[in-house]
């Protein structure tokens, strides 16, 4: 199926003029397909995001004592300074063992259907907790954890005061609501998301040509919503697959979930705001160049050929979501006490 010739999306095809689409046009094209960052925190299924809870997940996220050997936090691999990830093909984790993916980026993430490449984990939540017991990972146990957080009377105090309403608010699922609700913070409005409100200028012409060639390409079917991606599943190589090493042989992806066949292959589609930012790409983290990652997916998702205008200019309007980070201040973590679990594992290569 070649999607340049199905796309039904939106009203894509009557409003789009070729190349010389008027900038209307592209705009209200674009409306029908993607949202802008919303303005205000999004709203969390059972979990009210309140300043304390924010500040007690903040610490949390940046707490390398939730791992078992005291090494790694979450801003390891999603850090914050690098456009929400770790910037290497794959992970490195307890003793210094690889994972099998790559890292996504927690920027927007809360703007995902589900977390995790096979969409394993619902929500942030869910997801927070699969890497604390990951053996390759952080390789900790909520018992260990939930230790650790009782041994130090601010942590504590921290728990109670984002939690006032329950009589033990140091639990495993808090722990992982308070992470979610910091993570709900981590929205980067971007020159997009301008462009989007009526601002001409926010994106320049080789962006806005890059816009109606992602559009036209089909490359907008499963690319859309307001984090571009992220919302749907799609077998990797719809058309031709890419080589064992963008695809690797052993990793089925979403087959490993549900462990039905069509699922074989299946990935949930990259989000791609802040993408110029979160090399290297898919899921095997082996491809380093935006523009080539944009070819390898003409290929192999759509059957296009791209003319190196063309993947030019899709790349430059990929630019464009490179959004604005919230200011994060680094915080001051409670201290330990004699009570607090020491490191265990190995920790050196």
């Amino acid at each position: 199926m070649n999607f340049r010739n199905a796309l039904t999306l939106g009203t894509v095809a009557t409003l789009m003029l070729g190349t010389t689409a008027r900038a209307d046009d592209l705009r209200d094209a674009a409306r029908d397909l993607f949202t802008p960052v919303p303005s205000t925190i999004p709203a969390l299924n059972d979990n009210i995001v309140t300043p304390e809870k924010i500040d007690l997940g903040k610490a949390l996220f940046f707490d390398p004592r939730m791992s078992a050997s005291g090494v790694f936090s979450c801003n390891s691999c999603h850090n914050l300074a690098t456009g929400g990830d770790d910037n290497m093909p794959v992970s490195i984790g307890h003793g210094w063992q690889t994972g099998p993916r790559n890292s996504p980026t927690v920027l927007n993430a809360v703007f995902n259907t589900a977390q995790f490449w096979d969409g394993r984990a619902p929500d942030l939540a869910e997801q927070a907790k699969g890497p604390v017991q990951a053996g390759v990972e952080m390789a900790n146990t909520p018992e260990n954890v939930l230790a650790t957080l009782n041994s130090m009377p601010q942590y504590v105090g921290w728990f109670q005061a984002a939690f006032p309403s329950e009589a033990d608010p140091v639990s495993f699922d808090n722990f992982a609501k308070a992470i979610e609700a910091f993570e709900a913070t981590l929205i980067t409005p971007a020159p997009f998301d301008a462009w989007l409100n009526g601002d001409d200028n926010a994106l320049n012409a080789q962006q806005k040509r890059g816009l109606e060639v992602f559009i036209e390409a089909g490359c907008a079917s499963c690319h859309n919503g307001v984090n571009l991606g992220g919302n749907g599943y799609y077998p990797f190589g719809l058309i031709e697959r890419p080589g064992a090493d963008i695809l690797p042989e052993d990793d089925k992806g979403r087959y490993q979930v549900t462990a039905t066949v069509d699922d074989q292959y299946v990935f949930r589609a990259s989000p791609l705001r802040n993408i110029a930012l979160t090399a290297p790409y898919f899921h095997s983290g082996n491809v380093w160049s935006l523009q080539t990652a944009v070819e390898v997916m003409a290929e192999s998702q759509l059957g296009t050929d791209l003319a190196a205008e063309e993947s030019e200019a899709i790349t430059a309007f990929l630019q464009s979501l490179t959004g604005e980070m919230p200011a994060v201040v680094y915080p001051v973590l409670p201290p330990e006490t004699a009570l607090t679990p020491r490191p265990t594992g190995e920790v050196l290569p």
